[in-house]
């Protein structure tokens, strides 16, 4: 049995209602719940949450699966908040132990105090930005895939915790050409794909 939390950083703010990543959310929810072998913990960052119920999902976990759009070259800042509040309520509690260092020698093992080592993590984000701003010459985020760039310290986060990426998937052009259906027959292809891996 392996354990899966799925974790909705998206929320309802100004203009996104954040409709795509609840379709995903639910999407990969009812992937899991329907396959054998998986048990399934979920959390919406836009509902009520307790930090400490929070560490304990991850302390749970095997398989830890982001969903978050990007807003300003970002995550959103309710998800934000989830993180340091959680991850804060995490140290010496499953999720760091320090930053790694010793006083003796502080110039080195900066990120080597995570305690969940061992665990695997997912991340899909969405984006209105086309696939061609990251990857054409003289386009807008230089040729800097979406991992190596903005999501470059979200990554480097995680694995300050001691996980591992097991796969990503990104989602581009979804504000003015987004079509949902093809989007979400990918994403299962994906999910699919991955199950061997599990």
């Amino acid at each position: 049995m392996k354990n899966i939390f799925i974790i909705n950083g998206g929320h309802p703010f100004a203009h996104s209602g954040g409709r795509f990543n609840e379709t995903l959310f639910n999407t990969t929810i009812s992937y899991f719940d329907t396959s054998e072998g998986f048990e399934v913990k979920f959390t919406q960052v836009g509902d009520n949450y307790n930090a400490n119920e929070e560490v304990e999902k991850f302390k749970w976990a095997d398989l830890v699966i982001y969903h978050t759009p990007i807003w300003w070259f970002q995550i959103p800042f309710g998800f934000k908040k989830y993180i340091d509040e959680v991850f804060t309520e995490g140290h010496q509690n499953g999720i760091y132990t320090s930053d790694g260092r010793s006083r003796k020698n502080p110039n080195i093992n900066y990120g080597t105090g995570g305690l969940m080592h061992g665990k695997k993590y997912i991340l899909t984000t969405s984006w209105n930005a086309p696939k061609t701003a990251f990857t054409l010459e003289n386009e807008f985020f230089n040729q800097k895939s979406v991992d190596e760039g903005v999501m470059f310290g979200f990554h480097r986060m995680n694995a300050f915790t001691g996980m591992e990426l097991l796969a990503n998937h990104h989602f581009h052009d979804m504000e003015k050409n987004a079509d949902v259906p093809f989007e979400l027959n990918n994403y299962s292809t994906f999910l699919n794909d991955l199950m061997t891996n599990l």
